[in-house]
């Protein structure tokens, strides 16, 4: 077994910075984009952490330019207080994967909509406790028209809202009649 300082234990630490040991980007050819998109499947939503930051639809694209990469990513609205955490938290998990200096690159237009939550990650939220947003014919209700927002406890559709907002502002609070749990309601925009 090699001793601290001879050059076989030397040579096993090429490639590594010395502050945190975390490979640098000496061989990003070893990173694929799959790679990359199955890395950022688990990094979680800091507020809803049942689903990914991918299931979420923010990840439009991941690109490789050389040994530099760039991650496209678009809020889910320009308000939301969690994205500079989400993307310290890409960042993060790109720096342990080895990938050094990752580069970040808010993409504002085409505007996100829930519209781009994977069905996958509805069911999570489901799961979770939160009912998910409707499709896009849920969003008549910006024109006044009521949603019937199914309680995802029991699946009744004997539901009320409570506030407009809940446990965030991309939520609202709803309450189930039939099993009178209350739950929040990820809000169609």
């Amino acid at each position: 077994m090699p001793q601290h300082g001879d050059s076989a234990s030397l040579s096993a630490l090429d490639g590594l910075i010395a502050s945190d040991r975390a490979p640098t980007n000496a061989r990003p050819d070893l990173l694929t984009k799959d790679d990359i998109w199955a890395l950022l499947q688990e990094v979680k939503d800091p507020e809803v952490p049942a689903i990914s930051v991918v299931e979420l639809g923010i990840i439009r694209a991941v690109h490789w330019d050389g040994k530099e990469l760039t991650v496209d990513v678009t809020p889910t609205y320009s308000g939301c207080p969690a994205t500079e955490l989400i993307e310290e938290l890409i960042v993060e998990a790109l720096h342990d994967a080895g990938v050094r200096n990752p580069t970040i690159n808010q993409v504002l237009t085409p505007a996100w909509t829930t519209d781009w939550i994977t069905t996958e990650g509805k069911e999570k939220l489901r799961a979770f406790g939160i009912a998910p947003p409707e499709t896009s014919s849920g969003k008549m209700s910006l024109l006044g028209e009521s949603a019937v927002i199914a309680c995802p406890h029991c699946g009744s559709n004997d539901t009320e809202r409570v506030s407009e907002f809940g446990s965030t502002a991309c939520k609202a609070l709803y309450r189930c009649k039939e099993c009178l749990e209350p739950f929040d309601y990820f809000k169609c925009i």
